[in-house]
């Protein structure tokens, strides 16, 4: 017999926590979890349409990176002890290490003092707008946190390093064919 991939248990409004455990589908971390989930789909979009090999290797780190936030986020709170750094809940290692990457980053490419039109070439735009889900994704985190969620500080860090990483990978994909702000 065929899997299906629907099972009917969300048709009350819920959706399963990772290891156990129901919410509504209007919980503020589940808004928070599926925003991670769209930038995701955002950075395949980005990689999809890479001309240049190590970024797109690169994209595919993060989006790898962004299902270990996710099941950070989506864990049921009284089983977090089932997680495991960077494979189910992301680490301190891992904030250091986009940090490490930003800095590699601006050493080759420095920020200009302008600001910048999206819009260069179509891997430069999908990473823009990765960036400002990433930001959404980090106000939602806030906002399910302000409200009782559990959302570590890990994960904050994370989401905070990893829309200032992806505004640099924006620069660096853009390359000299950047507009400002003003002409």
């Amino acid at each position: 017999m065929a899997s299906s991939i629907y099972t009917r248990t969300g048709d009350d409004g819920t959706t399963g926590l990772f290891h156990g455990g129901r919410v509504s589908k209007a919980d503020a971390i589940v808004d928070a979890y599926g925003a991670v989930d769209e930038l995701t789909a955002v950075l395949g979009v980005a990689r999809a349409g890479c001309p240049d090999a190590a970024l797109a290797a690169d994209l595919l780190a993060l989006q790898r990176e962004l299902f270990v936030l996710g099941a950070d986020l989506a864990t049921h709170p009284e089983r977090r002890s089932k997680l495991e750094d960077g494979v189910s809940r992301v680490s301190p290692a891992m904030v250091a290490a986009l940090e490490a990457r930003i800095d590699a980053e601006l050493v080759v490419r420095p920020l200009r003092p302008v600001f910048l039109v999206p819009g260069s070439n179509p891997t430069e735009a999908a990473l823009d707008l990765a960036r400002t889900v990433a930001r959404r994704a980090e106000r939602l985190a806030v906002a399910a946190a302000d409200g009782g969620a559990h959302v570590s500080q890990d994960a904050r860090h994370y989401l905070n390093r990893l829309s200032d990483l992806l505004f640099v990978l924006g620069r660096r994909a853009a390359g000299e064919e950047e507009p400002a702000s003003r002409a």
